[in-house]
C-alpha cells in the first residue's frame, strides 16, 4: 500500500494527511487513493498484455460510481452478478460490449434488462438458466450470446465461504452435465454458444489453481469445437490475491505465467475479472477510538466503525492490518505485525460497537497504547468494504472519499437516520 504511508508520524494518502479529511468528514470513512486504482489497474493489464485480454472489473468488489468511472476510463469491462449491478455499470458509462452477466440466480427481469441492454455475454450457470435465457431471448428476438460457467473441482485453497470452483458448492456446471448443454444449445436458434468461464474463488495466492483448472478447461474447448462450437471467449475469472498480512500471495507475473500459455494454446481471446486486486490495497476504513476497556482477562478497543461497515473479520476471520494513524512507528507487516515485544505494544481485541460478539477487525492483536478520540487506519479495506456493509443495528453507512490530484473530495456522504427510514411504511 505505498500510496498510504507514513510522514513524521502522520499517515498520508498520496500526500494528503488522513488525519485532517478525517476531522473534515467524520468517521468511520472509507478513505480511497485514485492513484492507487489507477495503477493496480494498469499493473494488471501489463502482466497480461501479452494476449490483449478483456479485463472485465467485478463490480462486487466495490461497487461506488467513483470507482467505477475510475477504471472505465482506464479502458476495463465490468463482471456484474446482478440487475442492480447491471445498472451501476452503465450508469458509470461502461460499454455494454465489455459487460459479462455472472451469478446463479438471474431473475427474468434481470435477464430481459441485460438482453436489452446489448452486454457481451451471459455467464450460464445451469441447465434452468440457459432454457429461461432462450426463452426470453425469442420472446424479445434477440439473440443471446453466452459463455458456459465451468465447475472443474479444483481446490483453490481459500475460505470455504469463498471457494467457488469445488463440485460441492453452487456455482458452475459439472463436465458431463455441460457437454449436454453443448448439444443442447444447437436447437436454441437465438441462444450462440461463444465461449467457456471459470471462476475458482477468492482470494487466491498461487497460481496453481489456475493452472490445474485450465488444463481442464482446454481439454472441453477441443471438445466443443469437434462439435462445431465456436469458442471465441475463455473466460478464466477473478480471484487474484492482495497482500493482507504481507508476503502471502504470489506476484501478478507468476499469475501471468501461469494463465498466458493456456490462452495462446485455446485460439480464444481472454477475459479476466479482477476485483479485490485491483481497489482491495487502494482504501483505509478510519475508525475513532470511544474507549478502552479492560475486563481483568482482556483489554478492548472500541471504536466507532463496526462489523456493519466492515465485515469480513467476522464472516471470514479475515485479517487486517490496524494502527494508528499517529504513530511514531510506520505499520508493521507480517509476522512483525504479530510482535508483542516490540515499542511498549499493547495487546488488545480491535472492536466495534455492534452488539454481536463477532464485531471485530483484530483479536490477541499487538498495538501501540492508544487512548479514547485517537484514530485508528484499517488498511487493505477497498475490496468487500463498503459493498458489504448494512444498516445492522439502524447504524447509517460510512461516506466515502477519494483522494485525486493532491485534494480529497466526497464521493458519497454518510448516510443520516432519515434516509435509513425514508422509504419505509407503518
Amino acid at each position: 500500500m505505498e500510496h498510504f504511508a507514513y510522514q513524521d508520524g502522520l499517515l498520508f494518502c498520496d500526500g494528503v494527511s488522513i488525519a485532517e479529511v478525517s476531522q473534515q468528514y467524520g468517521t468511520p470513512i472509507y478513505i480511497y487513493s485514485e492513484h492507487a486504482i489507477r495503477d493496480n489497474f494498469r499493473a494488471f493489464s501489463d502482466a497480461f498484455a501479452e494476449v490483449n485480454p478483456l479485463i472485465c472489473y467485478a463490480l462486487k468488489a466495490n461497487y461506488s460510481l467513483a470507482v467505477c468511472k475510475i477504471l472505465r476510463e482506464e479502458g476495463a469491462g465490468f463482471d456484474i452478478v446482478s440487475g442492480g449491478e447491471l445498472f451501476r455499470a452503465l450508469k458509470a458509462g461502461a460499454d455494454p460490449k465489455k459487460i459479462c452477466y455472472a451469478g446463479v440466480g438471474k431473475t427474468r427481469s434481470e435477464i430481459e434488462y441485460a438482453l436489452n441492454s446489448g452486454i457481451l455475454m451471459f455467464n450460464v450457470e445451469s441447465g434452468a438458466e440457459l432454457d429461461r435465457i432462450s426463452a426470453i431471448a425469442s420472446n424479445l428476438g434477440t439473440r443471446a450470446d453466452l459463455a458456459l460457467r465451468l465447475n472443474p473441482d479444483v481446490d483453490p485453497h481459500t475460505h470455504k465461504y469463498t471457494t467457488t470452483g469445488k463440485k460441492w458448492t453452487k456455482f458452475g456446471i459439472g463436465f458431463d452435465a455441460a457437454a449436454g448443454l453443448v448439444q443442447r444449445i444447437k436447437d436454441m436458434p437465438l441462444v450462440h454458444l461463444v465461449g467457456l468461464h471459470v471462476h475458482l474463488g477468492s482470494p487466491i495466492n498461487s497460481p496453481e489453481p489456475y493452472r490445474r483448472a485450465l488444463d481442464l478447461m482446454l481439454d472441453f474447448l477441443e471438445s466443443c469445437r469437434e462439435q462445431g462450437a465456436q469458442i471465441e471467449w475463455l473466460d478464466v475469472g477473478g480471484g487474484y490475491g492482495i497482500e493482507y498480512k504481507g508476503g502471502e500471495t504470489a506476484d501478478l507475473a507468476d499469475f501471468a505465467q501461469a494463465i498466458i500459455p493456456a490462452v495462446k494454446r485455446s485460439g480464444c481471446r481472454a477475459i479476466l475479472e479482477p476485483g479485490r486486486c485491483i481497489v482491495g490495497n487502494a482504501a483505509v476504513l478510519v475508525t475513532r477510538v470511544q474507549y478502552v476497556k479492560e475486563t481483568g482477562e482482556k483489554k478492548f478497543v472500541i471504536c466507532d466503525a463496526g462489523m456493519n461497515d466492515l465485515i469480513r473479520p467476522a464472516l471470514y476471520d479475515s485479517y487486517h492490518r490496524v494502527w494508528p494513524v499517529s504513530s511514531a512507528e510506520p505499520v508493521p507487516y507480517g509476522a512483525e505485525a504479530l510482535d508483542a515485544k516490540t515499542g511498549g505494544r499493547v495487546v488488545v481485541d480491535i472492536a466495534g460497537p455492534v452488539c454481536e460478539s463477532a464485531d471485530f477487525f483484530a483479536k490477541d492483536r499487538p498495538l501501540p497504547p492508544v487512548r479514547q478520540d485517537d484514530l485508528l487506519a484499517v488498511f487493505s479495506a477497498g475490496a468487500y468494504g463498503y459493498s458489504m456493509s448494512s444498516n445492522y443495528n439502524s447504524r447509517p453507512r460510512a461516506c466515502e472519499v477519494m483522494i485525486s490530484g493532491g485534494s480529497a473530495r466526497l464521493i458519497r456522504p454518510r448516510e443520516s437516520h432519515e434516509q435509513m427510514v425514508a422509504d419505509e411504511r407503518f
